[in-house]
């Protein structure tokens, strides 16, 4: 992603990434800076220059907030192929799976690469410049592999590209279809049959630029328990991220006990799984020992709340998590909507519901859960501030919209969370590349024609 040195001015910019301002917001300041000239140099911001109230001459203007890049920390792409289509009627998670397992019939390396491109694409317009693809969609139905048997992994990542985001593609290992049970017919694609050929597999692919490889594990009902060491060692030696779905649903709790006498967070962490490199995603049914074990170890929280509620999961214990030492980060997961602002404005109003109470996270910690803290769950450092020396990502949100309008601008992190959609978003910086400019995708020219175009595919 090397770029020719360009300087940028924002109009007002969020400076407040340093945790130990994060509490300090809670008495009302945020760090909101005024005319702010960026020098960006091979992908990283050299220089930045409050204070200077006209642009540079040759200066590219980001009227509006400018906010450090967001981090999508959990996705499975092709589930957007399923918006609005899985609202019909009511249902379960179980019942919305089936309608999952028929679109995942009938990807391709080919139909896949054009789904995911669109839906980056759409990532991008929303202000997201990483996405954390936990991908298991490995081989041809039936489970023969490609003759590339990376073929549907290295399609997302090239998806990626070509929407001009980053990806760590978080290759994941799906065995089984319940404790001790072998994969259904619809699952068979998923399988590398155990963990050895998964790794095996996941050795093969190779990192770029703009791609990161990390791993994942299913679940704790889709990987054998005497396997899950075989993953977590996989990323211990790469020293990748590692993703774990984590107490979504309470059959799974259930099952869980009955067959090992334990909670899945617990057997994770008998089995090594828990650690700083590994982030459970929804962590929503926990108890309290759960908790302690998750915060304790260091192991990272990625709530998706559009989707949690979207099927009905529950509401996870983030604020005790965050309490216990769990690093918070968001997504989208099955994208009923892709909007970070969203996802971060939910976590903060879910827990209000919950507990009664307002003002469980300021606006400044709730951007850093979308921003920094997702890139570090994803494996990316150096990404989540705008200060020099970091990766020169940025997202610029309007003040000027009918959601945004009439707040001071110094109030632009509260904006940004309760106030702002992805529809605001009017800029988006990668590595010091525009991707979106005045609110159109520089690379993906008609990205809803895309997203039509793709979805459709998978239809005939």
């Amino acid at each position: 992603m090397t770029v020719t040195p360009r300087t940028y001015w924002l109009e007002h910019a969020w400076l407040g990434t340093d945790p130990q301002a994060l509490g300090s917001a809670r008495a009302g300041g945020t760090p909101i800076e005024p005319d702010v000239t960026l020098e960006v140099a091979d992908g990283r911001i050299t220089a930045v220059r409050p204070d200077t109230p006209a642009p540079p001459p040759g200066a590219e203007v980001l009227r509006g907030l400018t906010l450090p890049g967001l981090a999508n920390a959990h996705s499975h792409a092709f589930h957007r192929a399923l918006r609005s289509t899985a609202q019909v009627g009511s249902g379960t998670f179980w019942t919305w799976r089936e309608i999952m397992y028929a679109t995942a019939d009938r990807l391709t390396p080919d139909t896949y690469r054009a789904l995911a491109r669109a839906v980056y694409a759409e990532m991008a317009l929303a202000g997201i410049t990483t996405v954390g693809e936990f991908h298991y969609v490995h081989h041809t139905p039936g489970g023969t592999p490609y003759a590339d048997p990376n073929a549907m992994g290295e399609a997302l990542v090239a998806a990626a590209a070509e929407a001009g985001v980053r990806i760590t593609l978080l290759d994941t290992a799906y065995l089984s279809s319940g404790f001790g049970q072998p994969p259904t017919t619809r699952q068979l694609r998923f399988s590398d049959g155990d963990a050895d050929a998964w790794a095996e597999r996941c050795s093969l692919l190779k990192e770029q630029d703009h791609a990161r490889i990390g791993a994942a594990i299913h679940s704790v009902r889709a990987v054998p328990a005497e396997q899950l060491a075989t993953v977590a060692r996989w990323a211990q030696e790469r020293r990748a991220p590692l993703h774990v779905h984590l107490s979504e649903q309470t059959a799974e709790n259930d099952a869980c006990r009955e067959i090992h006498g334990c909670t899945p967070a617990q057997l994770l962490a008998l089995h090594g799984v828990l650690g700083p490199r590994t982030t459970g995603v929804h962590n929503t049914h926990l108890t309290a020992e759960d908790i302690s074990l998750i915060g304790g170890s260091g192991t990272g929280t990625c709530m998706c709340p559009t989707t949690e509620r979207d099927l009905a999961d529950g509401i996870g214990p983030a604020a005790a998590l965050q309490n216990e030492g769990s690093p918070l980060s968001l997504g989208s997961d099955s994208h009923a909507v892709i909007d970070l602002f969203e996802e971060a404005r939910a976590m903060e109003l879910n827990e209000r519901l919950r507990t009664r109470t307002r003002g469980h996270w300021t606006a400044a910690a709730l951007l850093r859960a979308a921003s920094a803290d997702g890139h570090a769950a994803l494996g990316w450092d150096g990404i989540g501030a705008i200060e020099a020396g970091a990766r020169a990502d940025l997202v610029t949100l309007a003040l000027d919209s009918v959601r945004t309008a009439g707040p001071l601008p110094r109030f632009g992190a509260e904006t940004a969370v309760f106030a702002a959609t992805a529809a605001d978003v009017r800029h988006t910086v990668v590595a010091g590349r525009h991707v979106v400019r005045d609110g159109v995708h520089t690379l993906v020219p008609d990205v809803p024609g895309a997203l039509a175009r793709a979805v459709e595919a998978l239809r005939a």
